[in-house]
């Protein structure tokens, strides 16, 4: 059940609601945290670039890491001091394994452009998706079992084309599912965030994290197939 209960939109997604003042403060907290998640997430990068070579030889190690973070920061959300640095600790990590992408369209010519141009596309997609799930009529809070078996199928396919197939056109028909996947994500996360499906405001921000990461970083892969010489 929502904690809420109000028309939220006129004429779009319908939440119910008691109290507006709590339903406005909540989704407030939440876009902060997810504000400075983003900081966290670009400080990781930043950190991470100059590292990227260690890094990649440190892939399947960081990665763990990165998950039991997130792990943690579930089972401790409601913990004050340690949600949070456990919040950014998490966001932080994916920076740093994010950093070898990073570097390497950065080394391609017009790189710097590339990352530019996947992160406003990013931000396009991320907001156009969160206005419309606001403003639509269709609640997309009951999918998340078809969405969570998606994201299971997609990782099957991304580690068979890691691992066995080396497929390029499987890898941009990958990124592409991906990208669309996390857009509709972004619509769920942000009506389940506006109906008072989260316990707290930490897990609204880093399911929003999550989304804008996933797009973001296909959207880089995408890019730079496309920008690349080979």
């Amino acid at each position: 059940m929502g904690l809420y209960e109000r028309d939220y939109a006129r004429n779009g997604f319908s939440v119910n609601t008691g109290n507006e003042s709590t339903i406005i403060a909540f989704i407030k907290e939440t876009y902060k945290l997810f504000g400075a998640s983003m900081l966290a997430g670009a400080a990781g990068a930043y950190v991470g670039i100059p590292l990227a070579q260690s890094i990649s030889s440190m892939s399947l190690m960081l990665f763990i890491v990165e998950i039991g973070l997130l792990i943690g920061l579930f089972v401790y959300k409601k913990t004050p001091g340690l949600n949070l640095a456990l919040l950014f600790g998490f966001t932080f990590m994916t920076g740093i394994t994010i950093a070898p992408l990073l570097s390497n369209i950065l080394n391609m010519v017009g790189g710097g452009a590339i990352v530019g141009n996947a992160f406003a596309m990013t931000s396009v997609v991320f907001g156009s998706m969160s206005l419309f799930a606001i403003k639509t009529k269709q609640d997309f809070t009951g999918y998340g079992k078809p969405l969570m078996i998606s994201m299971i199928v997609i990782i099957v396919f991304s580690l068979i084309n890691a691992f066995v197939l080396h497929n390029p056109i499987m890898s941009i028909i990958i990124s592409g599912v991906v990208t669309l996947l996390f857009s509709i994500m972004v619509v769920f996360d942000t009506q389940n965030i506006i109906k008072g499906n989260y316990e707290t405001p930490i897990e609204g921000a880093v399911a929003l994290y999550i989304d804008f990461l996933n797009i973001f970083t296909s959207l880089l892969h995408l890019f730079g197939i496309f920008d690349s010489d080979d």
